[in-house]
C-alpha cells in the first residue's frame, strides 16, 4: 500500500522521484505528490489520480531540488483529494508517511490547542506539525524527530525534510517497510527497492524502530537512540525487471510466466527423484520435533494455506490448522508446544501476518513454550524472512499485478516441497508416494504450458460473463480453496460479485441463488470426489444454472446445452490445484478486460497490504 520515495544528492532529483513513483504504481494508490528543497525554499506538487498527472504538473511548474520526498497515497483517513495527498507540510517541514497513526485524533486536538491549523483530513499531518513544534525546543532535525516518535502509536514509515536544514533527510521505520538506496555521493529511501533500481542496486534494509539521517556523503542509523550499522546488500537488477514485454497487462504476463516460476521454485529443492541433501538442511532438528502446523496468512496466500491443510494431513498425517491473520492475532490463541507457525505472504510485509508472527513469538518466549516459525515468501529481503527461524522462497520473480497469480502457484509448489521435507525427516511418507509427488512436481510446468494453450477458448467463454452481476465457483476437497481463489480473482479485477463454495454446501444455502442468469464455474479434476461433484452439477442444472466446467480430459464431462467445458490436461490429483488455478485466472483476466476495468491496478486495492 502507498509508496515512498526520497533522496538527497548533488543533482536535481525530481526526475528520480517521479520515476520511482511510476515504479510503485503497481502497489495501488489514489493520488501522488512530491516536495523538493532548492535554495532553502520548499516546493510541493500534489495531484489526484495517476502519477502521470503529477508528472505533467511538475513539468508545468518546473519543480526541482537536490533533496526531496515523494509519495503515492492509498486512502485510509480522508477521501482521495488534492488536500489529502502527500507530502503534508507544516511551515518549512514536509512529511510523507505509509501506515496509520492510530492516536492521530488525540494528537490533533493537542496541536490545535497550540494554534496549529489543519488543511487535511489525514492522520499524517499531525506528524508534520509535531516535528515543527519540536524544532522550537530542539534545533537538530534528527533529535526533533526522535523526540516525537514515542508520541506516535501505530505502524508507519516516514520521510521528513526541513527547508531550514536542506542538507539532510530523516527517515523512520516502525511497522512499515523502508529501505535505503546507496549511491555514489547520494542516498535514497523507498518503501520498495524496485523504485530505486534505476539509480542503484545496493540497499540497506531497515529494521523495526530504526531512525536514519541521510546526507549526501553519509548515512547514520540509530536504534533505540544508539548508533548502529546495517549491512549493504547488492541485488541483481536483472532479476527485478518489471517490463510488460509483449503482453497487454502485467497480470497476463505473470499468468504466462507460471510454468517457469514453478520450475524455478521446485528446482531449488529437487535433484532428480529426490530432495537435495541441503534443502532446508539447517531446519532438520526442528522439523523432526514438529507435531502440529498452524498456518497464518491473508487473501490469496490464505487460499494457498487452505490447500496445504489438506496436503499436510492427508499426505504426511500432520495436524494442521489455518486462520486468517487478522483474526488469529486478536483472539489470543492457545500456544501449543512444538508447533510450526507457518506464515505465507507474497511480499513478506503483510501487516496482519507480521503482527500475528511477532505476537506469537513474544507470547511463546514469555511462557517458555518451544515453537518454530517459518515464512514462505517471494521477497528474500523482507521482514518476514528476517524474523522467522526458517524460510522457503517462492522464486516467482517480481509480481506487479495486484491480483496475485504466479505468487499463488509458486506458494503451492513451495508448500508441497515443505511437506515432502517434513515427511522425509519425520519418516511419515512412503517412498512410493514421495517419488510420485516429486515426479508430478517435475511434470507440473509442462502441464501448465498445455493448460495455457486454452487461453483462446477461455476468452470466448468470458464473453458470456460480461453482463453478469453475480457468479458462483464450486469445488470439492483441495479444489474448494481454488473455488475461493477463482471467486476472489473475478471480483478483484472485474468487479463482478462472486462467491466460492464447497460444492457439497449447495443444499445448505447457495442453491437458492441459482437461476437462468447465474453462471456457475465448476472445478472438476479426476479424483475420488468426481462422482459427487457430478451430482452437484446436476443439482445446478436442474435449477436452470449455466455451467462453465474446467474438467480433467478423462473425466467424462462433455459439452451440452448450457454446459460449457474446457478440458484440462491430466495431472496427479495432489498437484491439480496448481493447474486448475490457471483457467480461473485467465477467465477473470479476460472478463475484466472485456468490461474495461483497470486490470493491473483495480480500484480500492493495493498490492502489498502493509497497514491493518
Amino acid at each position: 500500500m502507498c509508496g515512498i520515495v526520497g533522496g538527497i544528492a548533488e543533482r536535481n532529483i525530481s526526475g528520480v522521484l517521479l520515476e520511482g513513483l511510476k515504479r510503485l504504481e503497481y502497489r495501488g494508490y489514489d493520488s501522488a505528490g512530491l516536495a523538493l528543497i532548492a535554495s532553502g525554499q520548499l516546493s510541493r506538487e500534489r495531484e489526484v489520480g495517476k502519477v502521470a498527472n503529477l508528472v505533467h504538473a511538475a513539468e508545468q511548474s518546473g519543480i526541482h531540488g537536490n533533496v526531496g520526498i515523494a509519495h503515492t497515497r492509498w486512502a485510509t483517513h480522508g477521501k482521495p483529494s488534492q488536500h489529502n495527498a502527500h507530502p503534508h507540510t507544516s511551515h518549512n517541514i514536509a512529511v510523507v508517511h505509509n501506515g496509520i497513526i492510530e492516536n492521530y485524533q488525540e494528537l490533533k486536538t493537542e496541536l490545535q490547542a497550540l494554534g496549529y491549523q489543519f488543511t487535511s483530513e489525514t492522520d499524517t499531518e499531525v506528524v508534520a506539525h509535531l516535528v515543527h513544534h519540536a524544532l522550537k525546543n530542539q534545533a537538530d532535525l534528527l533529535l526533533a524527530v526522535q523526540s516525537i516518535i514515542p508520541k506516535l502509536k501505530g505502524a508507519y514509515a516516514l520521510g521528513i525534510i526541513d527547508a531550514n536544514q536542506p542538507d539532510e533527510l530523516i527517515a523512520v521505520r516502525e511497522g512499515s517497510p523502508l529501505v535505503i538506496g546507496v549511491g555514489i555521493g547520494e542516498y535514497f529511501i523507498s518503501s520498495d527497492q524496485l523504485a530505486l533500481l534505476p539509480v542503484t542496486n545496493r540497499f540497506i534494509y531497515l529494521e523495526e524502530g530504526d531512525t536514519v539521517r541521510l546526507k549526501r556523503d553519509s548515512v547514520e542509523i540509530f536504534a533505540h537512540g544508539q548508533a548502529i550499522e546495517r549491512p549493504v546488500t547488492e541485488l541483481d537488477a536483472t532479476v527485478m525487471s518489471s517490463s510488460k514485454g509483449e503482453y497487454r497487462h502485467f497480470m497476463l504476463k505473470e499468468i504466462f510466466e507460471q510454468p517457469n516460476a514453478v520450475q524455478q521454485t521446485i528446482a531449488q529443492a529437487l535433484d532428480g527423484n529426490a530432495l537435495k541433501e541441503n534443502f532446508l538442511e539447517h531446519a532438520n532438528p526442528a522439523l523432526t520435533q514438529v507435531q502440529h502446523v498452524q498456518i497464518i496468512a491473508c487473501g490469496t496466500s490464505y487460499h494457498a494455506g487452505l490447500v496445504a491443510k489438506y496436503w499436510f494431513e492427508q499426505i504426511i498425517g500432520l495436524p494442521c490448522q489455518i486462520e486468517i491473520a487478522s483474526e488469529f492475532r486478536y483472539r489470543h490463541p492457545v500456544i501449543i508446544a512444538n508447533t510450526l507457525y507457518l506464515c505465507i505472504s507474497q511480499s513478506g510485509e503483510t501487516a496482519d501476518t507480521l503482527a500475528a508472527l511477532r505476537d506469537i513469538q513474544k507470547r511463546a518466549k514469555a511462557s517458555n513454550t518451544p515453537i518454530y516459525t517459518m515464512a514462505i515468501c517471494n521477497v528474500s529481503t523482507s521482514s518476514m524472512i528476517r524474523e522467522t527461524n526458517f524460510h522457503l522462497l517462492t522464486l516467482a520473480g517480481p509480481e506487479i499485478g495486484v491480483a496475485s497469480t504466479k505468487a499463488f502457484t509458486t506458494q503451492l509448489a513451495a508448500l508441497m516441497l515443505l511437506i515432502l521435507k517434513i515427511g522425509e525427516v519425520k519418516q511419515s511418507i512412503t517412498t512410493e508416494l514421495k517419488l510420485e509427488l516429486i515426479q508430478a512436481l517435475w511434470h507440473c510446468p509442462k502441464v501448465l504450458n498445455e493448460t495455457l494453450k486454452h487461453d483462446a477458448k477461455i476468452l470466448s467463454l468470458s464473453e458470456l460473463f460480461v453482463e453478469k452481476a453475480h457468479c458462483l465457483f464450486l469445488g470439492r476437497g483441495t479444489h474448494y480453496p481454488i473455488a475461493l481463489e477463482g471467486a476472489l480473482k473475478l471480483k478483484e479485477i472485474s468487479y463482478i460479485h462472486a462467491e466460492g463454495y464447497a460444492a457439497g454446501e449447495l443444499k445448505h444455502g447457495p442453491l437458492a441463488l441459482v437461476d437462468n442468469d447465474m453462471p456457475v464455474v465448476i472445478l472438476a479434476p479426476q479424483d475420488d470426489m468426481l462422482d459427487k461433484l457430478k451430482s452437484n452439477m446436476e443439482e445446478v442444472q436442474a435449477r436452470g444454472g449455466e455451467l462453465f466446467v474446467f474438467a480433467d480430459e478423462h473425466s467424462g464431462i462433455h459439452k451440452k446445452d448450457r454446459q460449457h467445458v474446457v478440458h484440462i490436461p491430466q495431472i496427479s490429483q495432489w498437484l491439480a490445484p496448481i493447474i486448475y488455478s490457471v483457467p480461473v485466472q485467465l477467465l477473470s483476466y479476460h472478463v475484466a478486460v472485456l468490461r474495461g476495468t483497470d486490470v493491473d491496478q483495480p480500484r480500492n486495492l493495493a498490492k502489498s497490504v502493509t497497514v491493518e
